[in-house]
């Protein structure tokens, strides 16, 4: 189901501000809250709500938030990494006990460094060797605080545990457990949305040289997560703005069956000026097509959203 009018989009867009923003509150201050293992799965179940009503909006909306600042940035982050591991997750038929570790995994990653994370995002210099400490053991000092917590799921905490760990790289794909499996998609995505999102002392990256950067890092035995992130978000995902052959700038709003050839909104002229009405292009079908992903950082456009998701809702009604 598409956004129908203004007051969907103003209304989804705070549901999904809300969402980030309750998240960052329990990772922030997990001690005091109540039923921590509860509302972490509440908060999954809503993200699967916004993700089910319209996947395309809730990309579009994903990747502008984790694309245009590095305020807030460890929430932010491990709602774009909940996210793709739901995509990946149904690609590879992962059963729901599986995926729900997974994902609530994903949501609490980094709650040994919440702060330290959302500081570094804002930080020019590099880390201290205080902050590398921190940094590195991180994921057991998370993985001990969720248990402490309440957290009785072991595949949750295990996760948690080794998403930085090389080991789990080592096995194939087809051979390798449950598990290994899981902690491997994580690993790959935390890496994918790191890429991606800003930081004061660098530019986040585009996209689609994130997933190419990803998947060239990654040993063959885990081809299968980057192959399948890119099915689940194509190559530029919704959100992500790209520039056209013929030099125009435009914006991703709906994936099509090509991953590399999603329906855009031009939004610039080549010369830089920007069009009064953004206006629809299917990439898959005639040109111009897509010369090269950017990062949202290079791009200064202000875009009326709901307008340009507008068109992304014609687009959805198209053969």
């Amino acid at each position: 189901m598409s956004v129908q009018n203004e007051n969907e989009y103003e209304d989804l867009l705070s549901q999904w501000s809300d969402l980030e923003s309750g998240l960052g509150i329990i990772l922030s201050s997990p001690a005091s809250t109540q039923e921590f293992t509860h509302r972490v799965r509440q908060y999954d179940r809503w993200m699967q709500g916004l993700m089910q009503r319209d996947p395309d909006v809730g990309l579009y909306l994903l990747f502008q938030l984790a694309g245009n600042s590095p305020v807030g940035y460890s929430a932010s982050h491990s709602l774009v990494c909940a996210v793709l591991c739901h995509l990946i997750a149904t690609e590879l038929l992962i059963a729901p006990k599986e995926r729900d570790s997974l994902v609530q995994a994903a949501l609490t990653m980094n709650i040994a460094m919440t702060a330290l994370q959302d500081e570094l995002a804002t930080q020019v210099e590099k880390p201290t060797p205080q902050q590398q400490d921190a940094i590195r053991v991180h994921s057991v000092k998370g993985a001990m605080m969720l248990a402490n917590l309440g957290v009785a799921d072991d595949n949750w905490l295990e996760i948690v545990t080794s998403h930085h760990d090389d080991a789990v790289e080592k096995v194939e794909w087809r051979t390798a457990p449950t598990l290994t499996r899981l902690t491997r998609i994580l690993k790959v995505v935390d890496r994918y949305a790191a890429m991606i999102s800003p930081r004061m002392s660098r530019a986040g990256r585009s996209a689609t040289e994130s997933a190419r950067a990803v998947m060239a890092n990654v040993s063959v035995k885990s081809d299968e997560i980057g192959h399948a992130m890119v099915r689940s978000v194509g190559l530029c995902p919704p959100g992500t703005y790209v520039r056209l052959d013929n030099d125009e700038l435009a914006i991703v709003v709906r994936r099509s069956s090509k991953h590399n050839q999603p329906y855009v909104a031009i939004v610039g002229k080549s010369n830089g000026e920007m069009f009064p009405v953004p206006r629809l292009h299917a990439t898959a079908q005639s040109y111009p097509r897509i010369r090269a992903a950017l990062a949202s950082s290079s791009v200064r456009a202000r875009l009326n959203h709901f307008h340009v998701l507008q068109l992304g809702a014609y687009a959805a009604t198209q053969p």
